[in-house]
């Protein structure tokens, strides 16, 4: 076919139009329905009885959403669930209108991710097949359906083939192993069938886990279009390289126009470009465009993307269309990573020519039961921002959706992103080698565009068989050859992984035996009205089975031993309220030291440091940043302060006093002001320390503190960088005691009755909140703790997202702190600010933002149970 004919043919055709979801699906074992897959798939099929399906979604989620079985994740409801939804295949249907518009075209339905594996059948027709839930189906229905008619899409999704034994929680048998059969499976979700972290998913997250499509082309389709980009020496220049596969589907050759447009942040001209191209008949032609074949594609001052707190998180967009037959668009970014710096071997991330000090956590999984929608990933996303987060390691690719890329890009959060292999001692290698490959190499063509992947990995903690390995080299040179593969997450180029996962008192985490940790972690205790909504009351004051349920007990974790730690270091604890204020002095201890410890070292022994886990995929009393609710504990704040880019901090190991300088240029002339109060909140010492400079991306050990002769066993250190023109740069409070791991002396801490004052504003679909908060009394105000309700409902607003939290204040001293959250979240009630702590009340007030004390947080507002002696 001629340009000419081509160009005739173009003017009768409709404009590329964008993809519709399919919604209205109903959903029904298998094995209750008695028809064959030809009638269920035809529009005249009367779905009697069926359950109207929740899309994307699990089989266990549309049965929870119909009120068959109660929500799985609160207290132990997920054991009276049967492990019988594994062992069956389901049916889903829906029946749609085929637009009028697709006539003379090829109409296409898309599959995003289905698990495990599925028959797919339109109008009585078989049209295609999926296997592994993270490979795409893209399946041409032209001959199966009538553009301006009804038509019917059947499913038969069948679960993973070996589920396993499920691992469930208990006290008496700790959290159980991690992990079994279903790891010979590949590429599932295979921690659903237990870990230290999650137990048991009765359906194993069988379903259409991911959005299902309609879209129409020409005879054309443009598929896996991927940009790279080159940068000068001096990043002033880019030069773009795109790679993408035309289809040609017609029985004649086809001459046209494809055409490209980029367009980037605002100030970028956008660049427009054309290429004339004779595509053969029924084939897929590869496309390969750079700088010598179409000029444009060289351009000057590019805009770079930049990881969390280095830079602005810049993008572009390629919409590549060929005439009216198909039409691409793609986000990229434009940087330079690079893996090794001249001064060490070990794993080592520079992006556009500045060192990362990698300071991350660990997904194990998104959500149990893979209910992510976008809105709840974005918080997600930006609760890792506001802790100074620049990395997530995707677990074994538990956590693969469209959303988790894009949202990636948006925040700046480098991807550790694995493929889907546990720990050998886990499980068994993936015996269909076929479904493997398949199901790694559409996610690669898939994402290999997002800017924020830095690493593919192969296997956690373990590496693939050799065959396997040598062949995923190959794959991923030939796929992706801009980014490391690394074939084992515990081993190579000074990465380790293999914890400690359990709480432990700071120094330890300033022993470094790596380079490049990507696990270790803690206890992370939830805040008390978390708690409360994650089990019935009548487990509120006694540690058992529903606690181990929410990971609490004898494992990596050390949960078993946990309460008795706690109240050693703190002292008796009274109730859960208790449990809880103290949980909170034990968060912010261990996740500040655990990125600490690696600011101390930074690029000399360490590079980076992921925690187990900053995110929970179930509401748990361990290894997270926040709840499963999304409100976040001290944890995340206490990494917060400890990632800051400018930071002052106690080295808990040696007590040298040190400022971390991220950036990369060098910091001058700077004040540190150190004050020591006793345990009376006296005042001990203050000195200045004039430091004259620190040097970009490094830590400087400034002094040693001197801890003064007789003071008392308990004694607090606050520490406060100045600038050369005295504007704060970072403030960091330490409580310490002589007598080592005995904190038990905070319980004598006077109760501190806080001044608060709030005003709010609008900013868009937003609520801005400013909080003053002032201590007037002569004693420390120990974890200050905001939290924000609605004032009549009482309700939590969840999330909101604060600019500090568990705030210490010494005598006479005030901070300011913003709180951002959606303004429908607070569903046209008033705000309310409640206000706890260690030691801490407050003077109650009724105005715009009212503010009391929360006396739910209070342990004295709770009779005492004994909880841990």
């Amino acid at each position: 076919m001629n340009l000419r004919r081509l160009a005739a043919l173009a003017m009768l055709l409709p404009a590329l139009a964008s993809a519709q979801t399919l919604s209205s699906w109903k959903l029904q074992d298998a094995a209750k329905v008695h028809a064959t897959a030809i009638t269920i798939s035809k529009p005249t099929y009367q779905p009697h009885g069926w359950y109207p399906a929740t899309v994307p979604g699990t089989v266990l989620t549309t049965l929870v959403n119909n009120h068959v079985y109660p929500e799985p994740l609160f207290g132990e409801n997920m054991r009276a669930i049967p492990e019988s939804l594994n062992q069956t295949s389901y049916w889903y249907r829906t029946t749609f209108r085929v637009p009028a518009a697709n006539r003379g075209r090829h109409t296409w339905l898309h599959f995003a991710g289905i698990n495990y594996s599925s028959e797919i059948w339109v109008n009585g027709k078989q049209a295609g097949t999926t296997r592994g839930a993270f490979i795409r189906a893209d399946i041409d229905v032209t001959d199966f359906v009538r553009p301006g008619f009804f038509a019917t899409v059947a499913v038969l999704v069948a679960p993973q083939p070996h589920p396993g034994v499920p691992h469930e929680h208990t006290i008496a048998n700790g959290v159980g192993k991690n992990g079994g059969i279903t790891a010979i499976d590949g590429p599932t979700f295979l921690s659903t069938i237990g870990w230290d972290w999650l137990p048991a998913v009765r359906d194993r997250d069988t379903g259409i886990w991911l959005p299902v499509t309609l879209s129409n082309t020409g005879p054309v389709a443009v598929r896996d279009p991927f940009i790279t980009s080159e940068l000068s020496s001096n990043f002033d220049s880019a030069s773009l390289t795109v790679v993408a596969t035309l289809n040609n589907s017609s029985a004649e050759s086809i001459t046209g126009s494809l055409t490209g447009e980029i367009t980037g942040p605002e100030g970028f001209a956008p660049i427009s470009f054309h290429k004339e191209l004779t595509l053969p008949a029924n084939a897929a032609t590869p496309l390969s465009l750079n700088e010598k074949s179409i000029p444009e594609l060289h351009f000057n001052h590019p805009r770079l993307w930049w990881p969390n707190g280095y830079g602005p998180q810049n993008l572009y967009h390629l919409k590549l269309s060929f005439g009216l037959s198909d039409k691409q668009t793609i986000q990229f970014g434009i940087r330079k990573i690079e893996y090794q710096v001249p001064d060490s071997e070990n794993l080592t991330l520079s992006v556009n020519g500045v060192r990362i000090m990698v300071r991350g956590g660990d997904w194990g999984l998104d959500e149990a039961l893979k209910r992510i929608p976008r809105a709840r990933l974005d918080a997600q996303f930006h609760l890792h921002a506001l802790a100074h987060m620049n990395m997530i390691r995707n677990w074994v690719g538990q956590s693969t959706s469209p959303d988790f890329y894009d949202l990636a890009d948006r925040y700046g959060m480098l991807l550790w992103d694995e493929f889907f292999q546990p720990n050998p001692s886990d499980g068994p290698n993936p015996t269909d080698i076929p479904t493997y490959l398949a199901n790694v190499t559409d996610k690669v063509l898939r994402y290999r565009n997002h800017p924020s992947i830095a690493v593919w990995c192969a296997r956690n903690e373990g590496y693939p068989p050799k065959s396997l390995d040598d062949t995923l080299k190959s794959l991923m040179a030939a796929l992706d050859p801009t980014r490391l593969y690394q074939s084992n997450s515990a081993d190579g180029r000074g990465v380790s992984s293999h914890g400690p996962y359990y709480w432990r008192a700071p120094r330890f985490f300033y022993e470094l035996k790596e380079s490049f940790k990507t696990e270790t972690g803690s206890v992370s205790i939830p805040t008390i009205e978390s708690i409360q909504g994650m089990m019935p009351e009548k487990d509120w004051e006694t540690i058992n089975d529903d606690w181990a349920q929410h990971d609490l007990a004898r494992g990596a974790q050390h949960g078993d031993e946990y309460p008795t730690v706690l109240a050693h270091r703190y002292g008796a604890i009274r109730n859960l309220a208790d449990f809880v204020r103290k949980g909170q002095l034990a968060n912010y201890e261990a996740f500040r030291a655990m990125y600490e410890g690696r600011n101390a070292q930074m690029f000399t022994a360490t590079s980076g440091v992921l925690t187990w886990m900053s995110h929970p995929a179930q509401p748990s009393f361990v290894w997270q940043l926040y709840h499963y609710d999304l409100e976040p504990n001290a944890s995340l704040f206490a990494v917060e302060k400890a990632a800051e880019p400018i930071h002052v901090q106690l080295n808990e190991a040696s007590n040298a006093i040190e400022i971390v300088n991220n950036k990369p240029e060098t910091l001058t002339n700077l004040t540190i002001g150190l004050t020591v109060f006793d345990s009376q909140s006296r005042l001990a010492t203050q000195k200045i320390l004039p430091v004259a400079r620190v040097l970009a991306s490094s830590t400087l050990s400034v002094a040693q503190l001197e801890i003064p002769a007789g003071i008392s066993s308990l004694y607090f250190v606050k520490l406060d960088l100045l600038s050369a023109n005295n504007d704060p740069l970072s403030t960091n409070f330490y409580w310490q005691s002589t007598k080592q791991d005995d904190l038990t002396g905070l319980s004598s801490l006077p109760t501190v009755d806080l001044q608060a004052s709030a005003s709010s504003r609008a900013e868009g679909a937003n609520t801005l909140i400013t909080v003053t908060l002032n201590n007037p009394a002569p004693a420390i105000a120990l974890m200050t703790h905001l939290q924000l309700h609605q004032k009549r409902s009482g309700k939590r607003v969840l999330p909101v997202f604060y600019s500090d939290n568990y705030i210490t204040l010494v005598p006479g001293e005030s901070r300011t702190v913003t709180i951002q959250f959606a303004t429908k979240d607070l569903a046209r009630d008033s705000p309310l600010l409640l206000i706890d702590g260690f030691n801490i009340d407050v003077d109650p007030s009724d105005a715009a933002v009212s503010i009391a004390p929360n006396l739910n947080a209070q342990p004295a507002h709770w009779p005492s149970s004994g909880l841990v002696p």
